[in-house]
């Protein structure tokens, strides 16, 4: 297994579960904490998400970065426990494809307003996919009063691949960052697979540090790990922290190498009017 060396010293990070993100704003777990084993059916919906990754289209927005990446909408209604996926808009070349806003966290594109291709429809009922989602979801209910408010999804499946030695591919935004929205925006992330690469280091950092890199000497960093094993993960609070996923390279074996993960960003749903 690989192990990432943090970037300011030893810095693993509080520990797992919802009383590190409360006390600490991020936390870290892997499948255990999921109570998930990836066997039978949920092996076979692991497999499904990762077909679906491996045929990502190329972020439209970020061309020679080798990032690939679809998103779409959901909304849960805490007081019925509904979830639903809202539809996207028809696209001649995607099917369908959702609006995605990145806030003023990205200081590459601030305020910035983009069309993303959705989800393919099969993938929605997968009950994997679903059962991450509302694990998530059970994590902001049980800090936040949010039972009688709409909750807000973004779902996004992002794979940064690289072909031959020497490419690279970079996240987005590339450096340590915040998502922006209110104080109730968390962000989650599912490692789905990776397969001959190094790097993809996650730092977890303070609010000061956005718009730096890890290694600055300024930068004040609270953790830095690296996703492994399927399903191992981390969520953020997102005014509490900043944070950000370093580029990956290809591996020593052969063949092309990949790191896909699902993230989920959720906050309450505001009004327009």
């Amino acid at each position: 297994m690989e192990k990432a060396e943090p970037p300011h010293g030893d810095a693993a990070g509080p520990g797992e579960g919802g009383d590190a993100l409360r006390e600490h704003g991020f936390a870290r777990y892997g499948a255990e904490q999921l109570g998930i084993t990836l066997t039978g059916s949920a092996a076979r919906d692991l497999a499904g998400i990762r077909e679906v990754c491996a045929a990502l289209p190329p972020d439209p927005y970020a061309a020679g970065t080798n990032r690939f990446r679809r998103y779409s909408h959901a909304v849960y209604l805490p007081w019925k426990d509904e979830l639903s996926w809202i539809p996207g808009t028809p696209d001649p070349v995607h099917g369908t494809v959702t609006d995605f806003s990145q806030g003023e966290g990205d200081p590459g594109r601030p305020r910035a307003r983009r069309v993303l291709p959705d989800l393919p429809e099969g993938l929605r009922g997968n009950a994997l996919l679903v059962r991450l989602l509302r694990w998530d979801i059970e994590q902001v209910l049980s800090l936040r009063d949010l039972g009688r408010r709409p909750l807000w999804a973004g779902v996004h499946l992002i794979r940064l691949g690289v072909d031959h030695p020497g490419q690279v591919a970079v996240s987005s935004p590339d450096c340590l960052h915040q998502d922006g929205g209110s104080a109730s925006t968390f962000t989650f992330a599912h490692l789905i697979s990776r397969t001959n690469v190094t790097g993809g280091q996650s730092v977890i950092a303070t609010p000061g540090s956005a718009g730096l890199q890890p290694e600055d000497p300024w930068a004040d960093v609270h953790a830095a790990f690296t996703l492994t094993e399927p399903l191992d993960g981390y969520a953020v609070h997102d005014h509490r922290v900043s944070h950000y996923v370093g580029p990956v390279r290809s591996g020593s074996g052969a063949g092309p190498g990949e790191r896909s993960v699902l993230i989920v960003g959720l906050a309450p749903y505001v009004p327009q009017l």
